[in-house]
Parts: structure tokens; sequence; C-alpha cells
């Protein structure tokens, strides 16, 4: 069985979001859950929420059947760019630079131990 959570347009980086991403992917539901609590970046914040999420779906999707919660692992974090807005600084001599603030769109995916 398989669980998913989808976050989009969130206020971070798609890149900053990967590298934090990277590190829970594999990892017991329980482990990530501990690794994201204490990495002091934005994403880790927002990815700590969608695991939540996912693993209430998880649960709510199993009712009626049998599901072994300790083998629950983050089977892919997916995080695609969201719509980037588009701002302008004001630089010298009367000239502005383009700033671009990036969104990202993040899906979580677990899946139980035996079904990879």
């Amino acid at each position: 069985m398989e669980a998913k959570a989808v976050a989009k347009f969130q206020r971070v980086s798609p890149r900053k979001t990967r590298l934090v991403a990277r590190n829970v992917v594999g990892m017991h539901v329980e482990a990530a859950l501990n690794v994201l609590k204490f990495t002091p970046n934005k994403p880790a914040g927002i990815l700590l929420n969608l695991v939540r999420s996912a693993y209430a779906n998880a649960t709510f999707q199993s009712e009626g059947v049998e599901l072994d919660e300790d083998a629950l692992r983050i089977k892919e974090i997916i995080v695609n760019d969201g719509p980037s807005w588009k701002r302008f600084m004001p630089r010298a001599q009367g000239r502005a630079t383009k700033i671009h603030k990036r969104t990202s769109h993040i899906t979580v995916i677990l899946a139980e131990e035996g079904q990879d």
C-alpha cells in the first residue's frame, strides 16, 4: 500500500528543498520525522508537516486493512518547480535588477517495506 501527500506553491526554493529531501528518502517514518525535526532549514519544516500528513493518510486509508506502521518508509520525495514570483530591486544609477522568488511543488510517497 502507498500513501502520498502533496504541497503546492510552497515559498521555498526547489534546490534547497531537494538537499533536505535527499537526507530522508528511504528512512522509516519515525526516523525521518526525528531528522527533519532537528534540521535547521526552512524546507525541513515544510517536509516535516508533509511527512506527517502522508503518515496520517496512510493510517486513514488502511482502515479495515492490516497496516504495519513500523514498516512504513519514505519511498520517494518529488520536488518540482512551481511558478516564480518576479520582483525588481533598485540598483545604482536608476537601474533595476530582476529577482526570482522561487516556489516548489512537493510530493511525499510512503510505502510499506515489502512493496518497493
